[in-house]
């Protein structure tokens, strides 16, 4: 059955991704709490093949299923969301891959990330205000006029530490990109990582840098230095 003429149905993505399981690829994701066993590649794919199509898109999501969503954010149209479709979608992305893909391939693209980065930045849930940090670290790197630099860095220094892990991680991000970006708060970005050291011991693999910040920020500078 199809939706229309050369135009799969939900049904037929969902039995497609469902043979691309592989229980192996599910036990490695479910231990970062991606409740999924497609590879990315062969999901990539997928989406690939089917192009964009908005209707699909938001049908997919309206599964609930994780494969099925990382689909949908591949073959959506990022403008044609809507503020408060956007923020909906975001309080239902509890997995990690799907919130990362939800932020970064599609709100980073749409007219209305700046109204809700601001939103989101302040909210109790911490995976919502997450996705403001993140947000926010786009804007450090890309457009930090407007910004308020060292209240950032206040607000990092006051609450990272204690922060839960996701929320955690994206203040930590902004950190890093502060002491990257912006020489005159380098080294003040710097003395907060190694004050909190937070991520100080993640396990970080041969050739990747660690995201301890002040290990992180040293590091992306004397790249840019030797560039």
């Amino acid at each position: 059955m199809t939706t229309g003429v050369g135009v799969p149905a939900v049904d037929e993505v969902l039995a497609e991704l469902a043979a691309l399981e592989d229980p192996r690829i599910r036990a490695v994701n479910e231990a970062h709490g991606d409740d999924h066993g497609v590879n990315l590649s062969a999901l990539r794919a997928v989406a690939k093949r089917l192009k964009t199509q908005q209707d699909l898109a938001r049908d997919l999501w309206a599964t609930g299923d994780t494969a099925a969503r990382l689909v949908a954010l591949l073959i959506c149209r990022p403008k044609a969301f809507g503020p408060e479709e956007l923020d909906t979608m975001l309080r239902q992305a509890r997995v990690p891959k799907v919130h990362d893909w939800l932020v970064n391939y599609v709100v980073k693209k749409s007219p209305h990330a700046g109204q809700l980065r601001l939103a989101w930045f302040t909210d109790p849930d911490p995976v919502v205000a997450s996705a403001g940090w993140a947000l926010t670290s786009e804007r450090v790197v890309k457009a930090p006029d407007g910004l308020d630099l060292p209240a950032l860095l206040d607000t990092i220094e006051a609450r990272m530490k204690d922060a839960p892990d996701r929320l955690q991680w994206a203040m930590n991000h902004t950190l890093a990109q502060i002491g990257i970006d912006h020489p005159a708060y380098r080294e003040r970005a710097v003395a907060i990582g190694e004050r909190l050291e937070v991520l100080k011991d993640y396990p970080t693999p041969p050739n990747c840098t660690s995201p301890f910040a002040p290990i992180w920020i040293r590091e992306m500078v004397r790249r840019q230095q030797e560039a």
